[in-house]
């Protein structure tokens, strides 16, 4: 069983910065991918970004494209989202996933998730 050990989530006010750090108690398989959901209150959980394994592919959801950077340090086993330019409506809690759970992580999710943490955009 993989868990995912999420941090860097909290308070912020709208145009503020956040930087959330998911990392996995084992070494991720390179052939897939690494990402970010969020879920606010009464929402659907919704995909953020991904990166792949290997560091060469990058995919953001139009909501965030321009203000969130995914990235990984291969040395650290570690995930990064870089948040920027934030929003109240960034307001949600976010969870880290590991491998896809299908073909696509967009519409398939992630086979293993973190608990989640909390960001709150205040106005």
């Amino acid at each position: 069983q993989v868990s995912l050990e999420e941090s860097g989530g909290g308070s912020v006010q709208a145009g503020g910065a956040l930087r959330l750090s998911c990392k996995p108690s084992v070494v991720i398989n390179r052939n897939t991918y690494m990402g970010w959901f969020r879920q606010a209150p009464g929402n659907k959980r919704e995909p953020v970004a991904a990166v792949s394994r290997g560091g060469e592919h990058t995919f953001y959801a139009d909501s965030v494209k321009g203000r969130f950077t995914i990235s990984q340090d291969n040395a650290k086993n570690t995930v990064y989202l870089q948040m920027n330019s934030l929003k109240p409506e960034d307001s949600a809690i976010y969870y880290c996933g590991a491998e896809m759970a299908g073909s696509s992580w967009y519409y398939d999710g992630f086979r293993y998730w973190g608990q989640g943490t909390q960001v709150t955009v205040s106005a």
